[in-house]
């Protein structure tokens, strides 16, 4: 009817000439896959979220609780949301990342952390996407990358991008469990695509290769014995118990990831800023106690391990050394027994207690200075020293 509303059959084709164009635009962009789902196709995920909050599974990180009711519906996040548009980055390594694992003077860095900070790469790419569909489609958008309140896995396989793993991470039939993930909101009505099935079936090879057996169950994780948690989230001293079951494992860990079968359909990443800088596949250890805060900074440059801080990082390093049996490692791990950084000094004093010959370790602490921090105190007591 002149001068009505669009019929239907215009609506289709200008929802099916906006999907499209918008798929298109994530292909030149470098995006490996793009796929649209509702806001409100993940309503068992607030209710998921709730238990994995209430049973303290989310250990300090507190703004996953202050955030929830965001994370449980986009449309609490952004009330406008028609459609939910997600978009993945493939990263899978040329090299299978556990080799390093048997390289006990060496350091085992997350695939993902080994260059650039993807939430800069993914996010610049998005705004880029986002930009040009908005001004094409003369709607509103939002763009998300990780540290938003956005439950971007499940909505990914709502999309039908791939399904969450037994392991909580999203595999994909073409991609493996290599993907980073981001997302757009837009109030666009756009093409819906089908979600993904789970076909893990009867596999738990991601579920054993867990050094610190974090889950208690199929599809749940436990973040306070999972590593990349402990060594990148976490804060404070680590668990003594956990600490030997940390390896050589310095940021984040790789295990579950690289078990899963469907790896073997992978590609590498195809984009060079994705691809792993050759320094920080196996750095020695020696060289990373070394690090003082400048040079912390200049080495990860641009790379997520930067987010966490020299102490921290060192705290992981010394970790390693002590579980690595050298005694190479003795003599930095002496050097760092002195560390302005109370989380440095009791992760050296817990490395030296390991790599020490008791009576060596015992002359050691009859020579340390008075100490009035509570958790190196708390190091020395575990270590047999009062």
């Amino acid at each position: 009817m002149l001068g009505g509303r669009p019929s239907q059959d215009r609506q289709d084709a200008r929802r099916l000439k906006l999907t499209a164009f918008l798929k298109q635009e994530a292909r030149d962009k470098g995006f490996d896959l793009c796929r649209v789902t509702l806001p409100d196709s993940i309503p068992e995920a607030p209710a998921r979220l709730k238990r994995f909050i209430a049973d303290g599974q989310h250990g300090t990180m507190e703004w996953i609780a202050e955030t929830a009711e965001r994370r449980g519906d986009p449309r609490v996040l952004w009330s406008e949301v028609r459609s939910v548009v997600v978009f993945a980055m493939n990263y899978g390594p040329d090299h299978d990342p556990r080799g390093v694992l048997a390289m006990p003077d060496r350091g085992a860095i997350s695939v993902y952390a080994q260059n650039r900070d993807y939430h800069d790469i993914i996010k610049g790419k998005l705004k880029e996407v986002a930009t040009r569909f908005a001004a094409r489609a003369g709607v509103d958008v939002k763009v998300f990358v990780d540290t938003a309140p956005v439950m971007e896995k499940p909505l990914a396989e709502q999309a039908g991008l791939g399904w969450q793993g037994k392991h909580t991470n999203l595999v994909s039939r073409e991609f493996g469990s290599w993907l980073f993930l981001g997302s757009m909101f837009t109030t666009a009505d756009l093409v819906i695509d089908e979600r993904e099935v789970d076909h893990c079936g009867s596999c738990r090879a991601c579920l054993s290769a867990c050094p610190t057996d974090a889950f208690p169950a199929p599809y749940r994780i436990d973040a306070r014995r999972c590593i990349s948690y402990l060594t990148i989230e976490h804060k404070g001293p680590i668990d003594p118990d956990i600490r030997p079951m940390i390896g050589n494992r310095i940021y984040g860990c790789d295990d579950c990831l690289a078990a899963c079968p469907w790896n073997k359909f992978a590609a590498t990443a195809s984009e060079m800023k994705l691809k792993a800088r050759e320094d920080l596949k196996a750095p020695r250890l020696a060289d990373l106690m070394m690090l003082d805060d400048a040079a912390f900074r200049a080495l990860f440059s641009g790379s997520p391990v930067k987010r966490i801080g020299r102490d921290r990082f060192v705290r992981n390093v010394l970790i390693a050394a002590g579980n690595s049996g050298d005694r190479e490692m003795v003599a930095p791990c002496l050097a760092l027994a002195g560390d302005a950084s109370p989380v440095v000094r009791g992760m050296a004093v817990w490395a030296l207690s390991r790599l020490m010959a008791s009576g060596e370790f015992r002359e050691f602490a009859a020579r340390r200075q008075d100490e009035t921090d509570p958790d190196v105190i708390g190091e020395w007591t575990t270590a047999g020293v009062t």
